[in-house]
């Protein structure tokens, strides 16, 4: 088994400290901007460029997350950043938007591309897609087994990186538009309010939207036999105690020793720990919520953590050399890659006691307080000669000086051309056709839209005969590796029966197209913002995007793209998707049939759609509803989930007629300010 790596979370100069004292082999952190922690301390470039220097001084990695959604209007700031990040030498990126991706991999491409958790890979075609783009590894997604984990592994040549500890977020990563929708401050911007934290209520249940905190601390060595070659700790906004804490833990269970699981708890937890997800048993017991008695345990242990890292910790072995004759003194200290050598001053006779080699090496050695010890000395010296102690100490000091130089020094960028590929602003042609996305064939009414898109469950060779062309198969928006063949065989047989298109709200769903050599669509949870983004996007197969709808109406309308480009019109918009699904854990699958709901602090209801036992969905309680306001794309959708075939052919009638809804709506993100 290879030793997987520790990969740490720093949120400010402290974290840094405390994480590299206590042992991690790699940080990762955040610039002022593009970042999916805004509300973090973080690294300014003067300060990215010191974190970078300390970490390489210590024989640490750095990477840098680069990991939000980002707009047409911010490119330039981005490609400022990524130049930012590559003068200050860090060794990786970690990344979600594919304008990101696409411009580390032509400009930088020395520097290591890591897909984030936001990419949501859960099977092994998401993987392919990500291998196939150009990623140096990925984040396997955090609701996955460990069984999952292999079979994701096995498929792909890329190495993979796994969440070990740390806050679990209800929702599947970059699938979450709750705090957005309900707050305007976007979790896919980095600036998520949490408000799946607060008492929302099911059946008797509260705080159902609140998992415990992941530790998987008991499972890392099994972790590293199937693989994983990073273990990833979660808290970028957390304390440097809590760095400290779990990176000494990790340590300790990476090597197969003893940890201090009452600190670690104590530190942070969440009503305790769970693993659920990693031993395949995502049930009630996963869910907790932050109490004021865990506030208070965090209070006996803070002391004593700060002493994990109060002192720099000795990891960098130094070979010395010392010669002195009647005319110089001369020190060499080599760490294996960098050299320096220190002259000191002419040795005077000695008139009471010569210098010998043990007293030499007893003041040549004393790197304490550095992250240097000497582990082989050798010394060559005339006798009847002397130096006082202080000169040997400024040699000493000299030469480790001389090392941090060396070793801090950025590396070379190595720079290819990258050259914006995206295309001008579109001219609108309205009326957009409409294309309608309906739960069950039973919904569809007489009048079709344009496209009709149903979920590939649904599906069957007599459906597929009787929409033909206009027919798209929805995939499921999260699909996990026990599926995958069976959604292939499904797929295979549909093709044959006249099925030639598929939509898709994940990356796995662009390699799987491939494969079956079907047209491939991809919706809004590709979180599509930037024209850089549809390039790519379009270079990959897609034959048409809808973009994500957290944009602001005035982003939409400046995209440009070589691809029809849709918008999603009208919906009770899918918030979160849970793979633990809190309406089962609260009142059980026979309860809701399917069609369960929760309900807010305030006594909002919101629909809880069932997506076959394998996952669920959190919708908005209101729809989105833009009909006689803007049509800025080629495409509109219509979302629907629990409408009668009625009340879809009423709504696409409207649409049609451009008439404004009547009813309770809301405009979505497309005339609000986004944070």
């Amino acid at each position: 088994m290879a030793r997987p790596d520790i990969l740490a979370p720093v949120g400010g100069q402290e974290q840094l400290m405390a994480a590299v004292r206590c042992g991690a082999d790699a940080v990762y952190l955040g610039g002022k901007g593009f970042n999916a922690r805004r509300n973090a301390a973080n690294f300014g470039d003067d300060e990215l460029s010191a974190a970078a220097r300390y970490c390489r001084r210590r024989g640490v990695k750095l990477y840098v997350t680069v990991n939000t959604m980002v707009l047409d209007a911010e490119l330039d700031a981005l490609e400022a950043g990524a130049e930012a990040i590559a003068e200050a030498g860090a060794d990786g990126v970690i990344l979600q938007d594919m304008a990101a991706a696409e411009l580390f991999r032509k400009r930088y491409p020395s520097i290591h591309r890591v897909a984030s958790t936001q990419t949501a890979v859960h099977n092994a075609d998401g993987a392919r897609f990500l291998q196939d783009a150009g990623f140096d590894s990925f984040v396997l997604a955090r609701e996955l087994s460990l069984e999952e984990m292999a079979r994701i592994l096995a498929a792909v040549d890329i190495p993979a990186e796994a969440f070990v500890h740390g806050a679990h977020c209800m929702c599947v990563s970059g699938m979450c538009y709750l705090s957005a929708m309900l707050g305007g401050r976007s979790g896919n911007r980095g600036l998520c309010a949490q408000p799946c934290r607060l008492d929302w209520r099911c059946g008797g249940g509260g705080h159902v939207l609140s998992l415990k905190d992941m530790s998987l601390m008991e499972h890392i060595r099994a972790l590293g036999e199937i693989g994983v070659t990073t273990l990833k700790i979660e808290g970028r906004m957390k304390r440097p105690e809590y760095v400290a804490a779990a990176v000494t833990a990790c340590r300790a269970a990476r090597d197969g020793e003893a940890y201090d699981a009452d600190a670690l708890r104590a530190v942070f937890s969440r009503s305790g720990f769970t693993d659920g997800y990693l031993v395949g048993k995502p049930d009630a017991s996963m869910f907790g919520y932050r109490t004021k008695d865990d506030v208070t345990d965090a209070e006996g242990v803070l002391r004593a953590l700060r002493n994990l890292y109060r002192r720099e910790r000795q990891t960098v072995p130094l070979t010395m050399a010392f010669n002195m004759d009647e005319n110089a003194s001369r020190l060499t200290a080599t760490d294996g890659t960098h050299t320096t050598e220190v002259s000191g001053p002419a040795p005077e006779p000695a008139f009471h006691r010569a210098l010998d080699p043990e007293n030499a090496e007893k003041n040549l050695t004393k790197t304490g307080g550095t992250q240097y010890y000497v582990n082989s000395f050798d010394a060559h010296m005339a006798p009847g000669l002397t130096l006082p102690a202080s000169a040997l100490n400024a040699m000493r000091r000299q030469a480790l000086e001389e090392l941090d130089g060396l070793r801090g020094a950025a590396p070379a960028v190595e720079r290819g051309a990258s050259e914006r590929t995206g295309r001008g602003i579109r001219p609108g042609a309205a009326p957009s056709p409409l294309w309608g996305r309906f739960c069950g064939a039973e919904q569809v009414p007489e009048a079709l839209p344009e496209r009709v898109i149903l979920p590939v469950g649904e599906l069957t060779p007599e459906i597929t005969a009787r929409y033909g062309g206009r027919l798209m198969a929805e995939l499921p928006a999260v699909l996990f590796p026990r599926d995958e063949e069976a959604l292939f065989r499904r797929l295979e047989t549909l093709r044959e029966a006249g099925l030639s298109a598929l939509w898709t709200d994940n990356i796995y769903g662009i390699a799987l197209g491939r494969r079956l050599g079907l047209s491939v669509y991809g919706g809004f949870g590709l979180n599509i913002g930037n024209s850089e983004a549809l390039a790519f996007y379009e270079a990959q197969g897609l034959r048409g995007a809808t973009v994500s709808f957290e944009l602001p109406m005035g982003a939409v309308k400046a995209l440009g793209s070589g691809m029809p480009l849709g918008v999603m019109a009208y919906g009770h918009l899918p918030l979160m998707r849970f793979r633990n699904c809190p309406v089962r854990a609260n009142v059980g699958c026979a309860a809701c049939g399917g069609r369960g709901s929760l309900t807010d602090r305030k006594g909002v209801e919101f629909p809880v759609e069932c997506g076959m036992k394998r996952f669920s969905t959190l919708l908005n309680s209101v729809p989105l509803d833009i009909a006689g306001r803007d049509d800025p794309g080629d495409f509109r959708v219509l979302w629907f989930t629990r409408e009668s075939r009625e009340e879809c052919a009423a709504v696409i009638d409207r649409f049609r007629r451009d008439e404004k809804a009547s009813g309770p709506h809301t405009g979505g993100l497309y005339y609000r300010k986004l944070l």
